[in-house]
């Protein structure tokens, strides 16, 4: 799963470093979202096969999902202090490396409690980069950071589309998922060599937060309750989709992990696609649509889960008209209610509670259920978004700006 992630209090310098130096600092932070996306969509194609190396059912490996989850919450709590206090480059190189060695050893794992272990190494130290890359971007382009900011989360799609590929390459050769895990973790160690001989942006220490209005705390409540199910909806979606084409018979275990690759690359293009409609359409009417869409892909995966062309379908919909949602959810939340960071860190707590929940509560349903619960759970926290959607273009606004 990858969204905006909270950032620590930071004022961004009029001055920033000079071209060359901040051209070679976005690169390196652009290198080191490919390695998160390479990092976050690598377990959904190879969930079978770890649940086999540890001898646990999928009800009970479902557990590395709300452990790798809480990591990362904890990490992004912690994270934006972290990177107020150390320097940015050199706390992304820990962060790379905790990250590149974990996921080394995650297929070593028999044990599943070892490989829980692991996984919330791994959420730590992926949620540490998403703030990092965010914070750091804003340090280096301050004001003009916003076309910046759009390459960032596209770059993470990026890797988030390649690892499953990978995946599905080391399979289909019949190598296994071992040379896969240890692949990624070099790639993912590649973006240390470029950082750690690069200086860090300055860091502007930033004066607390003006009050700047008052914000309905129901509907505070509201988007922070669309973030939990939307964040559970994506991460929940890209975790199982592989899992579920296998268990309905409707692809191999090497095009199953393809269909993970092509919702992550479905929402990839959505992202970029989304920039120049953003800036024509008002945020009501994207989200509406985006949802709608993201309802009529799930009914396509309902009415065709074992054919796999129109499971294909189904998921490039659902991928594709996902890719706006958070960043439109956003910029929707800042038209209706001020947003200072004690209003905006609960966004992030729902968004990272989603993640942990959803996923793994797929997984104590999956077998008892049968597959198809999967799909029905998605479609109902998009529906329960649609209804919330509703309540909060309909709620009056209260909101006092200075």
């Amino acid at each position: 799963m990858q969204s905006p992630s909270p950032q620590p209090s930071i004022t961004a310098s009029s001055k920033t470093p000079a071209a060359g130096a901040a051209l070679h600092n976005t690169w390196g932070y652009y290198a080191a979202f490919i390695a998160l996306g390479l990092s976050s969509s690598v377990v959904g194609p190879t969930l079978l096969n770890l649940s086999e190396n540890t001898g646990s059912r999928l009800n009970e490996i479902s557990i590395i999902f709300l452990i790798r989850s809480l990591g990362y919450l904890i990490g992004s709590v912690q994270g934006g202090r972290l990177f107020d206090r150390i320097p940015g480059n050199r706390m992304m190189v820990l962060l790379l490396v905790g990250m590149s060695a974990s996921l080394f050893f995650v297929p070593l794992s028999t044990s599943l409690w070892l490989l829980a272990a692991l996984m919330f190494i791994t959420g730590t130290t992926e949620a540490g980069i998403d703030v990092g890359g965010n914070t750091l971007l804003v340090r280096v382009h301050g004001e003009k950071v916003a076309p910046f900011m759009s390459g960032l989360h596209f770059f993470f799609g990026l890797g988030a589309f390649l690892s499953p590929v990978i995946v599905a390459q080391m399979i289909g050769l019949g190598r296994g998922i071992t040379p896969a895990y240890w692949i990624l973790a070099a790639l993912i160690f590649l973006p240390v060599l470029w950082l750690f001989r690069l200086p860090s942006p300055e860091n502007q220490t930033a004066r607390e937060e003006a009050d700047t209005g008052r914000s309905d705390p129901l509907l505070v409540a509201m988007i922070a309750v669309f973030f939990f199910l939307y964040v559970g909806a994506e991460v929940g979606f890209g975790s199982w989709i592989s899992t579920f084409a296998i268990a309905r018979e409707a692809a191999t275990p090497t095009a199953a992990a393809y269909l993970t690759s092509l919702f992550w690359g479905a929402l990839t293009l959505g992202r970029l696609l989304s920039i120049p409609v953003s800036v024509r359409l008002r945020p009501g009417t994207i989200l509406l649509v985006d949802l709608l869409g993201a309802s009529a892909g799930l009914v396509i995966i309902l009415s065709g889960s074992h054919i796999l062309p129109l499971l294909a379908a189904g998921t490039f919909l659902t991928g594709f008209s996902m890719a706006s949602i958070f960043p439109t959810t956003m910029n929707l939340a800042e038209r209706r209610i001020a947003l200072p960071g004690r209003v905006t860190r609960w966004f992030f707590v729902g968004a990272g509670l989603g993640a942990m929940v959803l996923p793994w509560l797929i997984g104590q349903w999956f077998e008892p259920l049968g597959p198809q619960v999967f799909v029905w759970l998605i479609l109902a926290a998009v529906a329960a978004n649609l209804l919330l959607y509703t309540g909060i273009i309909l709620k009056p606004v209260r909101r006092a700006i200075p």
